[in-house]
């Protein structure tokens, strides 16, 4: 049985073009809690597609469930993050198989039956994944046409023949895609984890979120990079952004941990970053100290502007931003996996939304919580999971998409930002949802362990 998508009938009709190693990737590695994303507990595993949504509403149905293709012969590689653009998705791949999974190019102009027509990215650097891409067209001097950046992580930043930062690709034909660069951070740490493509008139950035860096170069390097690719042959970093000048942020930050207001000792790093629509502001997500707010109007003089901030009570665990309402709404997911710790709320991760018109000063509006929130075993074994917090967000017109793990993907409703609304939840059988991206009249879902998952309008 297919799953299906309940959306209200306007929602639905509103869509258009928007722009198995056991080892900790993508979140606190280095806290005490080591397990890896694709993990699952046994009473999150379900066969059974689910379906719900809100009265008098049309749904997407699942039109498409494609895996990935085997590159090598028995290596079966598992699919991180989603893309789409002029037709085609890009996922990344993840850990499973060794990684070297590449980037996947689908060709979607038949929705029902995509077609994997490139890989690419997964040759270039031995022992290492590629989670994230970000496609944009760009015009410059140096380059016209449509680039793909690419992240780029080590498995084991002890073996010499990888190193990590992020690949830039010329993917003007999908169907051929060309390498022009390559921008390595420091080999102490894995690599860029999450990254985000932006220009500002002929002029093209790279946020790049390389977590620990701070820590694991004693300073040297942050990280936070942002990276000049106008000429992707020769990428150049102009700004590094530094928790310790934070007026709030003591002596006490080592790179890693930081003594906050509330007493507690909390870990901070950028796991992700985001740009907004015109390329003017940037959203690091700094676990535990928050949606970090930078002007970069002038990428060689950037300037702070504001962070959000979390009850006492709260695990930060800032993972990813997405934008609302023309840019005044912040959209924050926190990836909370071990909801029983000392001294705070018993939850798995949850989404928060703020006013963000004063950016200076982040008011929260109101905070999403799911079925699967408070939904914590009575056996200690089973707590710590990814399946039940959320990921990663992607906002289209009033509505907020979230990728769920085990959750599946959630639809809801933000017309009103102080009181958000679920109106659709898909969960097909195994879900293992990472990443979920809106495009034309379908939405797209990447799936772990089964791939690309299309989602299309039910025209009958």
């Amino acid at each position: 049985m297919k799953g299906k998508f309940l959306l209200s009938a306007a929602l639905v009709t509103g869509l258009t073009v928007s722009s198995a190693l056991p080892v900790t990737y993508a979140h606190d590695e280095l806290g005490d809690i080591n397990i890896e994303k694709g993990e699952r507990n046994p009473d999150e595993i379900s066969s059974v597609s689910v379906t719900e949504g809100s009265k008098n509403v049309k749904y997407l149905h699942e039109t498409a469930a494609v895996p990935l293709k085997e590159i090598r012969e028995g290596v079966k590689n598992s699919t991180a993050d989603v893309y789409a653009h002029k037709g085609f998705a890009y996922t990344g791949t993840h850990t499973s198989g060794g990684g070297n999974g590449g980037v996947r190019v689908f060709d979607l102009k038949d929705p029902s039956n995509p077609k994997e027509v490139a890989v690419f990215a997964d040759q270039d650097i031995p022992g290492t994944w590629q989670e994230k891409v970000i496609v944009k067209t760009v015009n410059t001097k140096s380059f016209k046409g449509d680039l793909a950046v690419v992240s780029v992580q080590q498995l084991d930043s002890k073996n010499p023949n990888s190193k990590g930062g992020f690949l830039i690709y010329d993917v003007t034909n999908p169907y051929e895609p060309k390498k022009l660069g390559f921008y390595e951070v420091t080999k102490k740490t894995r690599g860029t984890h999450e990254l985000y493509l932006t220009t500002q008139g002929d002029r093209v950035l790279v946020l790049a979120s390389n977590p620990y860096a701070d820590y694991y170069s004693h300073g040297k390097e942050k990280d936070f990079q942002l990276v000049d690719v106008t000429n992707p042959a020769e990428p150049k970093k102009l700004y590094e952004f530094d928790p310790r000048s934070l007026p709030e942020v003591d002596e006490s930050f080592d790179g890693y941990t930081w003594n906050a207001p509330d007493g507690k000792k909390r870990p901070v790093f950028n796991h992700s970053a985001y740009a907004d629509e015109n390329g003017k502001t940037a959203f690091l997500s700094f676990w535990d100290l928050g949606t970090i707010i930078l002007d970069i109007s002038d990428p060689d003089n950037v300037t702070y502007e504001g962070r959000t901030t979390f009850a006492s009570d709260q695990q930060g665990s800032a993972h990813s931003a997405a934008l609302a309402k023309g840019g005044t709404v912040l959209v924050e997911t926190r990836e909370v996996y071990a909801p029983v710790k000392s001294g705070y709320e018993q939850a798995y991760g949850y989404t928060r939304i703020f006013d963000i018109k004063n950016k200076t000063n982040p008011k929260l509006l109101s905070e999403f919580k799911t079925d699967l929130t408070e939904d914590i075993s009575e056996n200690p074994a089973e707590q710590v999971t990814f399946g039940k917090t959320v990921h990663d967000p992607k906002v289209h017109g009033n509505t907020l998409y979230l990728s769920h793990y085990a959750g599946g993907v959630r639809a809801v409703d933000i017309s009103n930002p102080s009181k958000p609304v679920q109106i659709g939840k898909y969960v097909p059988a195994d879900a293992n949802i990472w990443g979920v991206y809106v495009d034309q009249n379908y939405v797209l879902a990447s799936d772990m362990g089964t791939g690309l998952k299309v989602l299309q309008k039910n025209n009958k």
